[in-house]
């Protein structure tokens, strides 16, 4: 009751200004107005009563965990479950077409709200990807592609579908929905240990074996799945909710540069990002077959008149965006991925001139954020055509492009990579060395003898 007394006094002290400078609502300016976000106060008892009343299928225990994040999410974060409020329209009807698809209980629709707070396109510390928060290996073993141009944890339907195949997968084995909750936030490795070395299997029993952060997950779920159902009375309410866009889909089977698209037809460029979360760099690649591009319902018609221009544009943009691609920090595209170990006396900069990229890219290759580097450090790097800018000085140690001696062998040097092979001689290209080498990957030792013609 302490926040009803002092809202109450607010609003008494306030009175006498308001009186005496006779001004109305309408004149007082914003800053000074008195307001409050008024949250009930229910006890233990009244929590637990409500609480009891949701018919789950998920069937976790109500308790002092799971009342500590019901105050977390109805009192003191407010604004986080409002948002989650506003944006369930857009996926709740995705979740629960898949749910009900899959047979899997219907409130599992809540889980991507502690997994991204359904944004798309969050990605995690441990490079946790979408709205289920899918690390690479587990995403690849569901069926999504990863690469370049697309990825699709970023889908909500194509992820929405994998994600319930694999938590259908994890409950197949578990046999408890608890465990299978656990097991989707820390891997059904470190659940099965956890049972184990407790010798039980329900999760309370083995909370204490479990990873810290799996051990406040369950009863997080509980919470934001009880503040959601019961979100009018504490006072939660939102007037400008957000509702999915109505799209079409059209089959695309070319490059399509997005920011060209729009500009031809006519569509916001924002709004066809929105629709296509998937689509990571703002472009589809050449061997996009059958890619199903989603386009605002609105401008179908216009696009059935005018498809071949539209598309034609679309892919006219490749040389604009390819040339931003590729002097894109960090950028990845269109290189070959090497790995240095750091040797003592190595920096950055020589590193950089050495590969003849970036130092910048090299510190977001390899997530660094300052110049440190260690001795034997391996360092990811993508090394391909020149985009370095006018004011970039590469010292080379090579010659470039000079003809193929008579040996027709090259010993390889400490350092050297197939990029920089490949550039020393005319007409050579890595897929040439590997071809002639009988090479699987771009591992290289000094003192290697490697054909070149």
């Amino acid at each position: 009751m302490k926040r009803l007394h002092w809202a109450l006094l607010l609003v008494f002290t306030s009175f006498p200004f308001i009186q005496q400078g006779h001004a109305t609502n309408d004149t007082i300016p914003e800053e000074f107005k008195p307001s409050y976000d008024y949250a009930p106060d229910f006890s233990y008892e009244e929590l637990q009563a409500r609480y009891d009343k949701l018919d789950l299928e998920i069937d976790i225990s109500f308790n002092d965990q799971v009342k500590a994040f019901i105050n977390y999410f109805t009192v003191r974060n407010r604004d986080y479950t409002r948002e989650m409020i506003r944006r369930r329209e857009v996926y709740f009807p995705i979740f629960e077409k898949y749910l009900k698809e899959y047979d899997l209980p219907e409130e599992l629709k809540y889980l991507p709200i502690i997994e991204s707070g359904l944004n798309p396109g969050a990605v995690s510390g441990p490079k946790a990807v979408g709205l289920w928060q899918f690390m690479s290996p587990t995403a690849k073993q569901q069926g999504l592609q990863i690469d370049w141009y697309i990825d699709e944890r970023m889908d909500p339907e194509k992820s929405t579908e994998a994600a319930c195949q694999y938590i259908k997968w994890l409950y197949g084995i578990l046999g408890d929905w608890k465990m299978t909750l656990a097991a989707y936030n820390s891997g059904i490795g470190n659940v099965q240990r956890a049972m184990r070395r407790s010798n039980k299997d329900d999760f309370w029993e083995v909370y204490r074996y479990l990873p810290r952060e799996t051990r406040s997950y369950v009863p997080q779920f509980a919470a934001i799945l009880y503040a959601m159902e019961y979100a009018d009375e504490h006072n939660l309410f939102v007037d400008d909710l957000q509702y999915p866009i109505d799209f079409e889909e059209i089959e695309v089977n070319q490059f399509v540069y997005l920011k060209a698209f729009a500009d031809e037809s006519g569509m916001d460029l924002g709004t066809l990002e929105k629709l296509n979360p998937a689509i990571k760099k703002g472009a589809l690649p050449a061997n996009a077959k059958g890619f199903k591009l989603r386009i605002p319902k609105d401008g179908m018609a216009l696009y059935e008149t005018n498809r071949e221009n539209i598309l034609a544009k679309a892919e006219e943009g490749r040389k604009e965006f390819e040339k931003m691609a590729t002097n894109m920090p960090g950028s990845t595209f269109g290189k070959e991925k090497v790995v240095y170990r750091v040797v003592s006396g190595d920096v950055l900069g020589t590193i950089a001139r050495k590969h003849q990229v970036r130092i910048e890219d090299l510190r977001a290759w390899n997530n660094i954020k300052g110049s440190m580097i260690k001795v034997g450090q391996r360092l990811n790097i993508y090394a391909g055509p020149d985009f370095l800018s006018d004011n970039t000085i590469v010292t080379a140690k090579k010659v470039l492009n000079q003809p193929i001696p008579s040996s027709k062998e090259y010993i390889v040097e400490p350092g050297d990579t197939l990029w920089d092979i490949s550039r020393m001689y005319e007409g050579l290209t890595i897929e040439r060395i590997k071809e002639l080498n009988d090479l699987n990957s771009t591992s290289l030792k000094p003192g290697m003898k490697l054909k070149i013609g």
